[in-house]
């Protein structure tokens, strides 16, 4: 009789309910898995659900077009006649200014440095079209917002030291706090969403005087379509004729721009809770080769009984897909809690309003990788299955039975074929997730080879141990012997442990790692000239007096450099027009002589005959924008700037300086060329670190309109984004930890039987409980920290490989939050091993020697 499914289903039951507890820790390492890749799958469903839901209000209006020019008189009477036809629009400004306490409002009347804050200008009585502003105290946003008021975020009054109705300077003018932001529809669709916060009504921010000539902001066009008004793609159009040169998005897109970062992220963090639930079915591979080994016995009676290899293979496959069909479930339950977790991540930027709910594409998907993933990886215990002959079972541990590794390499083939086979499922995991095949390679390739390094280094780790303790020259106290010598105790898994716990703090702290390197990369690779503070916004006029400021200020090294910024645009070139849509539109600078930062590739730089007042318009074009454009030394190029008109020959193509740290330009003329056209200037200037507040307190009071940026407050936004994508990655490779832990206690449950008879043996010769403690403490702890030394070595290799190679910056080893990692594997091994090992303790030896 061939065995049916059904009774193989059942003594697959029968089985796993005999071993419940061991299983147990399965289930929960497969669930750790799922649930963080459930959850980041549930996570992104609600959140484009709530882009399409509540579009809108995202985008606070039907439509939205984004440009960095402020409009023009025939823009503007262009947007009047839209209003006319019901297409009606309000204008937000986004830019970046100085805010400091009004004198004597802080402080105690001492002066305070002057902060850099995001500046939303609207118009109150129209902003926003859809969604609202939410304040504390509760007012209307047309309430808050007077031509003498502000609204500003808890994080900026905070900087400044003032409270609601107290008085913050901004340009020239003082403004009363009304009230701190709690929220705004439209930050997710906000040029500036980062940084401290201030939002102001269009006539407060003329009052403040921030917009001088040659001044640059995004402005953000919100339009609201009137009933009876023309179709969303007729207003589009429409708008497109308007303003040309803007960036056009409507409510039916959901905002593509979040979207497809939304789209990137999810393959991402999908891709890193799949090593979470990787490490979970490496535990199951581990657990199920546990349980045969115990079930060596039963499966001889039954193979004498008639079964073949195939049936019983059929039961334990069942059984494999019995607890991860469990797991997969659990793990659905523990992805709603991290669906309900990953709001509060990312709350400080993204106000996610839509309800969390049951997602049955993300629960089934995860259910699904969940039960194929611990099914790959229990295939090399189950294949194994097919060599076990019942006459070797009573002489299996008999040295005799054991072959020599180069007999046993040729039985290695199917192990090996398992393996491939477990790498190519993997991939195609991988590639499901990210509908990419060639990203599912390549994690596929970057996975073989950390369980590849990983295995490597714990075996070489636990044989460091062990001839540490066979040719030590210290005396080791017995206790600390016999805890470690059980790292390699027969069917005792180690290394496969440490490959699992090693993996999750591996991957936990190259994140770390990568992240704290990159931000001191930003201030290290500096050369020791380059500037430190930056002046935005300077005009003309100023120029010469900053000069004179800097020149008597203390703590300033070097000369300033003010580099002019004259806002262009690309109308044709060699007489062919150039279509708007695809016109450059930026800024163009001048240059007197050949800069040192500047190299010329091809053609020649003007002589100093080109800087005469008469001289005619000259141009060296950035080599990336002259192959863009299929520009030659000898071209013409004809440009508009301010109304104006002119053509200019190219001389030259040129490349900047990789180190260049002041602003460039893809067009420098000879400075006859721009000639007249208004400009701005952005500095740059270095300064000993303590002298930085007090010249921007001095530049505060004097030029009011110029923002001085310190490369420290630019980098506190810097970290703090850094920081919000990393705390969410280590949230997720948490898990992978923390299947590891389970891992560990499920290996302690599997081998409960021959610590049982550990137990009973010390204590029959003589060892009470707490030495028994001492020892198994011992060993957990020993696990942990080869796990974590492991993971540490690992983790600085890959971060070091991955900053050198890839981001082409420096690694800044931190053997603080290295020795921590250690520290805290160690203990939380310790604290897993115990967890699956308290009944051991309580065993009685008399108990388990009747059994015998």
């Amino acid at each position: 009789m061939k065995l049916s499914f059904r009774t193989a289903g059942r003594i697959a039951w029968r089985e796993t309910r005999s071993s419940l507890t061991k299983f147990l820790f399965v289930v929960l390492a497969v669930a750790a898995g799922v649930g963080a890749l459930s959850g980041v799958r549930g996570f992104s469903e609600s959140f484009h659900s709530m882009l399409t839901k509540e579009a809108r209000t995202v985008m606070a209006a039907d439509l939205a077009a984004r440009q960095f020019n402020t409009p023009t008189d025939q823009q503007e009477a262009g947007l009047d006649a839209l209003a006319e036809q019901g297409i009606e629009h309000t204008w937000v400004t986004e830019t970046v200014s100085m805010a400091a306490p009004a004198p004597g409002a802080a402080n105690g009347g001492e002066p305070a440095t002057p902060v850099l804050a995001a500046l939303k200008a609207v118009d109150p009585a129209k902003y926003p079209y859809y969604g609202e502003v939410k304040l504390d105290p509760p007012m209307p946003l047309a309430q808050a917002l007077t031509p003498d008021t502000v609204v500003a975020g808890e994080d900026l009054l905070m900087r400044l030291h003032l409270r609601t109705g107290g008085t913050v300077r901004i340009g020239t003018q003082d403004f009363r706090i009304a009230a701190t932001i709690v929220s705004e529809p439209d930050r997710m669709s906000a040029s500036l969403s980062f940084g401290l916060r201030l939002m102001m009504s269009r006539e407060a921010f003329a009052r403040a005087g921030l917009m001088q000539l040659g001044s640059r902001a995004s402005q953000r066009y919100l339009f609201k379509l009137d009933p009876g008004a023309p179709t969303v793609d007729q207003a589009r159009r429409m708008i497109r004729r308007t303003l040309p040169e803007a960036m056009i998005a409507d409510f039916r897109q959901s905002h593509p721009i979040i979207t497809s970062g939304l789209d990137q992220a999810t393959t991402f963090l999908s891709l890193i809770s799949l090593i979470a639930l990787i490490v979970g079915a490496i535990g199951v591979g581990m657990a199920m080769h546990a349980h045969l080994q115990q079930k060596m016995d039963h499966i001889a009676v039954m193979k004498s009984l008639g079964a073949t290899s195939a049936e019983i293979i059929r039961i334990y496959m069942l059984q494999t897909l019995m607890l991860g069909l469990v797991g997969g479930l659990a793990g659905v339950a523990v992805g709603r809690g991290v669906e309900q977790v990953f709001p509060l991540l990312i709350r400080k930027y993204f106000s996610v309003t839509a309800a969390m709910g049951w997602h049955l594409e993300a629960a089934s998907q995860g259910i699904a990788i969940g039960v194929l993933t611990t099914l790959l990886f229990t295939l090399p215990p189950l294949l194994a299955i097919r060599k076990i002959r019942p006459a070797l079972i009573l002489r299996r541990d008999m040295p005799e039975a054991k072959l020599p590794w180069r007999k046993r390499l040729p039985e290695m083939r199917g192990a090996i074929a398992a393996g491939g086979f477990i790498l190519i499922g993997i991939g195609a995991i991988a590639a499901w997730l990210s509908d990419s095949a060639r990203v599912g390679g390549y994690f596929a390739g970057g996975l073989m080879t950390s369980l590849i390094a990983l295995a490597i280094v714990a075996w070489l780790l636990l044989r460091a141990v062990r001839e540490f303790l066979r040719k030590s020259p210290w005396r080791i106290p017995s206790l600390v012997r016999q805890g470690m010598a059980n790292l390699y105790r027969q069917g005792n898994q180690a290394q496969a442990i440490l490959v699992a716990l090693g993996l999750g703090v591996m991957f936990t702290l190259t994140v770390y790692l990568v992240q704290d390197s990159l931000v001191g990369q930003i201030i290290d690779t500096a050369p020791p000239g380059a500037p430190n503070v930056f002046l935005v916004g300077v005009t003309e006029a100023q120029v010469e007096p900053l000069k004179e400021l800097l020149a008597h200020q203390s703590g300033v090294i070097g000369a300033p450099e003010f580099v002019p910024r004259v806002a262009t645009r690309l109308m044709a070139v060699n007489g062919d027009p150039i279509p708007p849509r695809a016109r450059y539109s930026g800024n163009s600078m001048w240059e007197g002589l050949q800069p040192d930062y500047v190299r010329v590739v091809e053609g020649a730089w003007w002589k100093r005959d080109a800087l005469a007042p008469n001289a005619p318009p000259m141009v060296s074009v950035q080599l990336e924008a002259a192959r863009r454009l299929n520009v030659k030394p000898g071209d013409w190029i004809e440009m508009q700037a301010s109304g104006r008109t002119f053509q200019a020959r190219v001389v030259a193509l040129h490349e900047w300086e990789q180190r260049r740290f002041m602003p460039t330009s893809s067009f420098v003329f000879n400075p006859p060329a721009l000639a007249g056209l208004p400009v701005s200037f952005d500095g740059g200037v270095r300064i000993e670190a303590p002298q930085v507040a007090a010249f921007q307190r001095a530049a505060f009071e004097k030029y009011p309109t110029v923002t001085v940026v310190n490369i420290a407050d630019a980098l506190e936004i810097v970290q703090q984004v850094i920081d919000q994508i990393a705390l969410v990655i280590r949230f997720l490779s948490g898990f992978a930890i923390l299947a590891g832990a389970v891992i560990l206690a499920a290996s302690v449950a599997g081998t409960r039987f021959r610590r049982m008879r550990e137990v009973v043996i010390l204590k029959t010769l003589g060892a009470t409980r707490r030495h028994v403690v001492r020892i198994f403490s011992v060993e957990f702890l020993a696990l942990g920290l080869v796990a974590g030394l492991m993971g540490a070595i690992l983790a600085t290799a890959f971060s070091s490989l991955v900053l050198k190679r890839l981001l082409n910056a420096h690694f800044q080893f931190d053997p603080k939050a290295v020795l921590l990692a250690i520290v805290l594997t160690a203990l939380l091994a310790n604290v897993s091993g115990w967890v699956a090992s308290f009944r051991i303790l309580r065993q009685k030896p008399l108990e388990v020697l009747r059994e015998e």
